[in-house]
């Protein structure tokens, strides 16, 4: 990461951490410090985002330049906005369609018919003695309703 940025990290913890930011830093030379740190969070230089989450997220006890990557890693990953869906190619669209010939015209063209005909003929079915199983006359018995 730039100095800078180092520098306002800095500035950041020791105003959240007061003292304890200072005592935290013990005789290390405040450069040697800020180079390690700047080292260790190398990886954020392009990912900002996630040194900013991890600053919402300070522990109670300042950290140390590890814990602070640590936390920096477990920053949510952004995510990119969908892309636009591409338009249907007209052409591709009518061959594919044409794929289909009659079958398309049959399926259109039925009428939709008795929907509980597989229950009539379960409850034929039972009338006339076949043995059903239980679910079997639950199922034509709820769909037909009053019919049953």
């Amino acid at each position: 990461m730039n100095p800078k940025a180092i520098d306002r990290l800095f500035d950041r913890l020791g105003a959240t951490y007061g003292a304890a930011w200072d005592r935290s830093l013990g005789v290390t030379p405040l450069l040697d410090a800020k180079s390690i740190w700047a080292h260790e969070l190398q990886g954020f230089a392009q990912r900002l985002e996630a040194v900013v989450w991890a600053l919402d997220q300070l522990p109670e006890h300042p950290p140390n330049v590890i814990q602070f990557r640590n936390l920096c890693r477990q920053a949510p990953t952004p995510v990119a906005p969908p892309l636009p869906e591409p338009k249907a190619d007209p052409a591709r669209l009518a061959a594919e369609l044409a794929k289909l010939g009659d079958l398309r015209a049959t399926v259109t063209a039925q009428p939709a018919g008795d929907m509980k005909a597989w229950a009539r003929r379960l409850r034929a079915r039972e009338v006339a003695g076949d043995r059903l199983s239980g679910f079997q006359r639950s199922a034509w018995r709820t769909a037909l309703g009053a019919e049953a």
